[in-house]
């Protein structure tokens, strides 16, 4: 997989106020996980908020490198962005070992156009749009591109049809959807309309009742 390298610097202070004051000097404050432990840092906001924006969705293993000359190789676990402003604010990662298997989340995209689509008029509809995976750091891929130009109308790809390769074990359950061609809902017919109901007749017992009275005086 891809390696970007980073400039971080080691931070002795935490907590909301020391967070804002580096913001303001052109620092994003970040941490580093590790087995239980975290180490916190200040990154120069403009390198680390364009490698975000630039490999949003993507996993990139990053070389983290420090004024001492210590070297820390991670993957990005998350990141906090304002929802008003749009601006990075914290990034948290975890450092990752060559030789240690890790657990992480890659996403999935779909590419073609599906042949039940094309020809019979279908609609393609995704499920998933990531899986987790188990594997060596070197081996996690960016991404996961799934070719659906040869899925047919009722037809369906699952996690289980994916082969990543004997390095790579998949954890997600193997029959989740990933795509699926369905057919096009026909437009609703018209509602039937209703037979006309017919007034019932009126019986009219009022002569009658007046014969049967004259008969009876």
């Amino acid at each position: 997989m891809d390696r970007v390298t980073l400039q971080a610097e080691k931070r002795d202070r935490a907590g909301k106020g020391v967070a804002r004051s580096l913001r303001r000097e052109g620092f994003i404050p970040a941490v580093l996980y590790r087995a239980g432990q975290s180490i916190p840092l200040k990154m120069r906001r403009k390198e680390l908020a364009s490698f975000i924006s630039s490999t949003a969705g993507e996993q990139v293993m990053v070389n983290l490198e420090f004024p001492d000359g210590d070297k820390r190789l991670a993957l990005v676990k998350d990141y906090q962005v304002d929802p008003i402003r749009g601006e990075l604010l914290h990034t948290d990662f975890f450092e990752v070992l060559l030789t240690e298997k890790v657990r992480v989340t890659v996403a999935v995209s779909t590419t073609g156009e599906p042949v039940g689509v094309k020809r019979d008029g279908g609609i393609l509809q995704h499920g998933i749009r990531e899986i987790e995976i188990e594997c060596l750091p070197d081996k996690i891929p960016g991404h996961i591109t799934v070719d659906v130009s040869s899925l047919g109308l009722g037809k369906s790809i699952h996690v289980g049809d994916l082969s990543l390769g004997e390095h790579i074990k998949i954890l997600t359950d193997p029959e989740e959807v990933i795509a699926t061609v369905t057919a096009a809902v026909a437009e609703e017919a018209a509602a039937p309309v209703a037979p006309e109901i017919a007034e019932p007749e009126v019986i009219k017992k009022g002569k009658k009742e007046e014969e049967a009275s004259g008969e009876k005086s």
